[in-house]
């Protein structure tokens, strides 16, 4: 059975460093991992989460995009382990929308991201995967890689003004 893991809370010092390639994504530790991540996310309804924040420093996140209070408008997908991951390549064309933070709870912000991104990453069986990712599952791949290089999504911001708090969000996306 999963393990619901705590998230480690802006000011915590491993959100801001540079995690650790996997080296064998077939130890059982690590399979742990992906379960107890997908598990997590499920539970603080979030749409990812990466190692580094539950305290692992390996370069491993999870993209679960469904639709909830925090992203109503998210397209659903199965949980998707995403190890060792990289952009190849990036639009230019970037949007600015939406995103929070399991661990910056109660803020959010309008942070602009490259709408289309090539990626490659190994799966849970280690096998490499490449794919195009678009729109809200291109953004919450940007987000989560931002986690495995000590950058928040607060650090993105282009203005004080493109930061709101939670309940400032929730009336905003409610009127659209």
């Amino acid at each position: 059975m999963s393990e619901l893991l705590d998230i480690a809370r802006l000011g915590h010092s491993i959100l801001r460093q540079q995690a650790q390639v996997v080296k064998d994504v077939t130890e059982s530790q690590i399979q742990v991992l992906i379960d107890n991540l997908i598990a997590t996310a499920a539970a603080a309804k979030g749409v990812g989460i990466a190692a580094p924040q539950v305290s692992q420093s390996y370069r491993l996140f999870i993209i679960a995009s469904r639709p909830s209070d925090r992203y109503p408008y998210a397209p659903t997908m199965q949980p998707t382990a995403m190890i060792n991951p990289r952009i190849l390549a990036a639009s230019e064309a970037r949007e600015k929308d939406w995103e929070g933070c399991l661990s910056v709870p109660g803020v959010r912000g309008l942070v602009p991201r490259s709408q289309e991104i090539e990626v490659e990453y190994g799966d849970r069986r280690g096998h490499l995967q490449k794919t195009i990712l678009t729109d809200f599952v291109a953004r919450i791949f940007q987000h989560e890689l931002d986690h495995l290089n000590g950058i928040l999504f607060i650090d993105r911001l282009e203005s004080s003004e493109d930061r709101f708090t939670e309940k400032e969000y929730q009336t905003i996306i409610r009127k659209r």
